[in-house]
C-alpha cells in the first residue's frame, strides 16, 4: 500500500479547502455562552505542488504534524507587519516542531517542503473555528498591508 496524498485523502474523507489543500473537521465541542464552539479541529492535507494561501482567522490555532513532508509556515503580524517562518514537522535537527501555536488575527500561508510529497497535518482552533470569522486573503489588500512583503504574498495569494 503506497501512502500518498490520494490514499490519505480517500482514507480519511477529506475535501478541497478554499485556501487550498484538503480537509475534514474532526470534532466540534459545545457551544459557549456566544454560541460558538469552545474548539473545533480538522485534519488538513496539502499535496506538494499546492499551497495554502494566505489567510486569517480570529482565534488561536495549534497545527501538529502527522505525517509526510515537512511544512512551513508563513505568518505576517497584521500590527508590525514582521514576517515569520516556522517549520512544522519532526526533525529536530532542522529546528521541526510537532506543534505550532499561530495566533489570532495573524495572516497564515503553507507550503509543503517537499514538492515530490504531501503534509498531512492537523489544526485545532480555540475558540471554535467559523467560516464567518474566517478572511482568505486579497493579493491587492495585502500587497496595500505589507509592501515589504512583495514576493511572499503574490507567492501565496491566489488572485492576480
Amino acid at each position: 500500500m503506497i501512502l500518498n496524498s490520494t490514499y490519505w485523502i480517500n482514507e480519511l474523507g477529506l475535501s478541497k479547502h478554499p485556501e487550498g489543500g484538503y480537509f475534514r473537521e474532526t470534532y466540534r465541542s459545545a457551544r459557549n455562552r456566544n454560541n460558538r464552539s469552545f474548539v473545533t479541529s480538522i485534519y488538513y492535507l496539502l499535496d506538494g505542488n499546492d499551497f495554502s494561501s494566505f489567510h486569517k482567522i480570529d482565534a488561536d490555532e495549534i497545527w501538529h504534524f502527522y505525517y509526510g513532508s515537512s511544512l512551513t509556515l508563513f505568518i505576517i503580524n497584521e500590527r508590525n507587519s514582521r514576517l515569520t517562518r516556522k517549520a512544522l514537522g519532526n526533525n529536530y535537527k532542522k529546528k521541526e516542531s510537532l506543534e505550532i501555536v499561530i495566533e489570532s488575527d495573524n495572516w497564515l500561508a503553507a507550503q509543503v517542503n517537499n514538492k515530490l510529497s504531501y503534509s498531512l497535518v492537523g489544526c485545532t482552533v480555540i475558540p471554535g473555528f467559523e467560516f464567518e470569522y474566517y478572511e482568505l486573503g486579497e493579493r491587492d489588500k495585502l500587497l496595500s498591508l505589507f509592501p515589504e512583503h512583495k514576493k511572499i504574498v503574490e507567492k501565496f495569494t491566489r488572485d492576480k
